[in-house]
Parts: structure tokens; C-alpha cells; sequence
């Protein structure tokens, strides 16, 4: 990955400042997209103490024009896309009985539109260097979690997405990888929806109990050198992907009992 431009989107934080890490030590030229210009540069800050050179860039995923800008600019300041790992994602938890509509908007906005906007807007370039798409999904493109309807819900059109454009890059040489982490220590739960929008604030699960980012990252990272077409995390994950194609009512309550145990879950049993 020496060298090769790499577009992180949702990059200033968890799963997607790992990643910067770890392309930028391996020599890639970096680019980070996010909103809040004043995270990217304490990234930037934080990651150039390391040596590792990072490019930022404020943008909106949910925002097409935002992308097109985006791509404009990276190939403008470096003349080429090789890698684009659609990583900006946001979460929520609330029952669907419960739920303000415009909650599953705002994370389809993000987790699915962003996707779909920023491959878009990278893909002629990615077609000419043959290279990479990545679509950070979740186990929750496999199983829907109780609570997380508008998360579950983008995950799986995200994977529908990327699974057709796979197919159909088969022989146009771009890789197309869908990578699914397990629960990963991140800030995504700390800043996921309530059921009126509002920020969660805290996060319902032991983050010290989970995969590290770094970790998480670093198993990306090889997948996408060895452009591999599906990545899945976590002993939990795969055994949930696994139980869930085979055993679907019996997840139902395995998956039940799993969520209603978080503090404050919005699951209770009758």
C-alpha cells in the first residue's frame, strides 16, 4: 500500500482514525474526511506526533455534493483514487414502536446514501487504478439487533449495495470488500440516536470487553492487500452469521435476551 491514495471517510475517529494509522504507517498517502473540522485536526495533530503523514478533508457524506468535492479534490492534490473505505457511520437505539422516522432517515443518510454517494463519486477513478471499494458494515448486516432498527436496516442495504457492485466489477478489475467487525471499542455508541435524535451519550456496553479499533483495523487493512471479498470479526460475529443462516427463531431470543441485558435497554421481557 506504499504510496497508493487512500480516501478514509468518517476518518477523525474509532475504527476509521485506526485505519489512517495503520495506512499511513505503511506509506499510503492518507486522506481523512469528517464534519466537525475541529476533530479532524486533532487527528491530524495526534497522528503526525507519530509520523504519519495525514491530508483532511471536511465533508459531509450524506451530502452528494460534499463527495464529488471530495473526489475533485483528492485527485486534484494527488492525480489518483486507489483505495475508498466507506467508514462514516452512526448508530441508534430505541425501540421502532418508540422511534422518531426521521432517526432511521438520518442513519440511512449516513450509513447507506453516504456509500452509495462517495462510491459514486470515486468509482471512474477506482475503474482506471483498478483498485478498491470498502464498505465498513457490521454483524448487523447479517442479523438484525433488537433496538437498532435504523442501524440494522442501513447495514443491510449497505451489503446489498456492495454485493451487486461486486458482481459487477468482477471483471472490470476494481476489488470490492465488505468488511463486518463484531462490537469494536469505539465512540460510535457514545454519539448513537435516541429515539428523538438526541445523542445516547454514554455507551450501554463494556468497551474494555470488545475488539480493539487498532485491532479491527489491522484485520481491514490485510483483507484489502489481499482483496479479499468478505471479512467477518469477532469469534460473537462469526458464530451469530453462522447461527443466525441456520437457526433464525432461536436468534431471535438469543438476540433478545443479548440486547435487553444492556443498562437502561429499551427491551424488557414481559
Amino acid at each position: 500500500m506504499k504510496d497508493k491514495v487512500v480516501i478514509i471517510t468518517g476518518g477523525s475517529s474509532g475504527i476509521g482514525k485506526a485505519l489512517a494509522a495503520v495506512f499511513g504507517a505503511a506509506g499510503s498517502q492518507v486522506v481523512i474526511t469528517g464534519r466537525d473540522a475541529q476533530a479532524l485536526a486533532a487527528t491530524e495533530k495526534e497522528l503526525k506526533a507519530q509520523n504519519i503523514k495525514i491530508f483532511t478533508l471536511q465533508a459531509d457524506v450524506s451530502k452528494e455534493a460534499d463527495n464529488l468535492r471530495m473526489a475533485t479534490e483528492v485527485v486534484k492534490q494527488f492525480g489518483r483514487i486507489d483505495v475508498l473505505i466507506n467508514n462514516a457511520g452512526i448508530s441508534m437505539r430505541a425501540l421502532f414502536e418508540d422511534l422518531d422516522t426521521e432517526v432511521i432517515r438520518k442513519v440511512m443518510d449516513i450509513n447507506f446514501y453516504g456509500a452509495v454517494y462517495a462510491t459514486k463519486a470515486c468509482l471512474p477513478h477506482l475503474l482506471a487504478t483498478k483498485g478498491s471499494v470498502v464498505g465498513i458494515s457490521s454483524i448487523a448486516g447479517y442479523r438484525g439487533l433488537a433496538g437498532r432498527a435504523g442501524y440494522s436496516a442501513s447495514k443491510f442495504a449497505l451489503q446489498g449495495f456492495l454485493e451487486t457492485l461486486r458482481t459487477e466489477m468482477l471483471y472490470k478489475g476494481v476489488h470490492v470488500l465488505i468488511a463486518c467487525p463484531g462490537f469494536t471499542a469505539s465512540a460510535i455508541r457514545q454519539k448513537a440516536l435516541s429515539k428523538d435524535g438526541t445523542a445516547q451519550g454514554e455507551s450501554p456496553r463494556d468497551e474494555q470487553k470488545m475488539m480493539s479499533a487498532e485491532e479491527c483495523a489491522t484485520h481491514i487493512y490485510n483483507a484489502i492487500v489481499k482483496r479479499k471479498p468478505l471479512l467477518t470479526l469477532t469469534t460473537q460475529g462469526k458464530l451469530t452469521v453462522f447461527l443466525n443462516k441456520w437457526f433464525p427463531i432461536f436468534m431471535d431470543k438469543m438476540v433478545f435476551n443479548a440486547m435487553a441485558k444492556e443498562p437502561d435497554s429499551p427491551l424488557k421481557k414481559p
